[in-house]
């Protein structure tokens, strides 16, 4: 028993009870981690909120029920406990200094492939973080087969305000893509020296706010716009997407080994497209070859295909539909994996 006597309910006690509720990702107490705020007593009575480390937190209602049983159980003279939330998300360190612009996480998707629905995921992942509650914003990488405006509904360019290009907003999602800069139907030839100056163009020259996380979206294979991501870039990880079949897996094996050797961290595996017409398993057998997590699997559904030709991401409208609660799902394992990568405990959430 950690209160000091039925009647009384203390500051410190509180703060030692919740010391023994750990984070279920961080795998360290809460207290440590200065995830508890704004903590009050009035009477009997206990408030405090528990300052997440991304509004997509996977586990939130464990941690709520974890923290509430806590205290009563170790502060018996509690009555009645108030568990709010908020969130700051941690970033990666080493983009401010490289890249010098407001966005803390970069998180690349891929595949080894095309055809297996990768803009598409990269549009509803985007959109199901910024429905959390997330800062976030999409940069179409694919440089030569820019598929992002479509997926997201817009067209034309975009206005420059003091030298930067400022992105578009849809689906309160920042999207800024070489597709807004080329001629209807055009391609790119562009490799080398001009294809990663564009890259890296799209990152700096845009006026991006202070964005939690930044999805790329990355053209399929391993070729120079992967190398030039990876060695211009501090990716803080990338997410791998595959469907069922095997020619898939081959490649999304091959894609995934690539940002392997140049020290990108595997963030997970996604299956997409699963069900009967393509089969089962692609993705988890990926994430076998490649020793990366499965994350889950998407299952085939037609409407997927036409939110994106519409420009209408499902996650946003149909949000009860299995499709989008299985992305929802996924975006919150994926905002789990960043929190653990920068979990160093942020020295600004203190205990009020």
């Amino acid at each position: 028993m950690l209160g000091r006597n039925k009647d009384e309910v203390s500051r410190e006690a509180v703060i030692q009870a919740l010391s023994t509720v750990q984070e279920p990702e961080l795998h360290d107490d809460l207290v440590s981690l200065n995830m508890i705020r704004d903590l009050t007593i009035s009477g009997n009575d206990v408030a405090f909120t528990i300052m997440l480390t991304t509004p997509a937190c996977p586990l939130r209602s464990q941690m709520e029920q974890e923290s509430m049983a806590a205290v009563k159980q170790h502060v018996p003279a509690v009555d009645n406990v108030q568990v709010r939330f908020d969130s700051q998300v941690r970033g990666d360190s080493r983009i401010a200094g490289k890249l010098n612009i407001p966005v803390k996480n970069i998180i690349a998707v891929a595949s080894g492939k095309g055809g297996v629905g990768k803009s598409t995921f990269s549009t509803n992942l985007a959109v199901a973080l910024a429905m959390e509650g997330a800062k976030v914003g999409v940069l179409d990488g694919d440089i030569y087969g820019p598929n992002i405006p479509i997926m997201f509904g817009l067209e034309g360019k975009p206005r420059v305000e003091d030298n930067k290009m400022v992105p578009f907003t849809a689906y309160g999602v920042e999207v800024i893509s070489m597709g807004f800069l080329m001629p209807e139907g055009e391609a790119v030839v562009w490799r080398g020296p001009m294809l990663h100056k564009a890259i890296q163009q799209l990152f700096t020259d845009v006026r991006w706010s202070e964005l939690d996380y930044l999805i790329v979206d990355l053209p399929p294979g391993t070729g120079d716009a992967q190398l030039s991501l990876a060695q211009s870039v501090p990716l803080t990880g990338a997410v791998i997407v595959t469907s069922p079949q095997a020619v898939s897996v081959s490649d999304a094996r091959r894609g995934a080994k690539a940002f392997q050797r140049l020290d990108v961290p595997i963030l997970g595996v996604v299956e997409n497209m699963t069900g009967e017409i393509f089969g089962t398993g692609g993705g988890e057998e990926t994430a076998e070859l490649i020793g990366a997590d499965y994350l889950g699997a998407i299952p085939l559904d037609v409407r997927i295909r036409e939110g994106g030709d519409e420009g209408r991401p499902i996650v946003a409208t149909e949000p009860s539909s299995e499709v989008a609660e299985s992305i929802r799902s996924l975006a919150r394992q994926i905002a789990g994996r960043v929190s653990v990568m920068n979990r160093t405990p942020d020295p600004d959430l203190r205990i009020i």
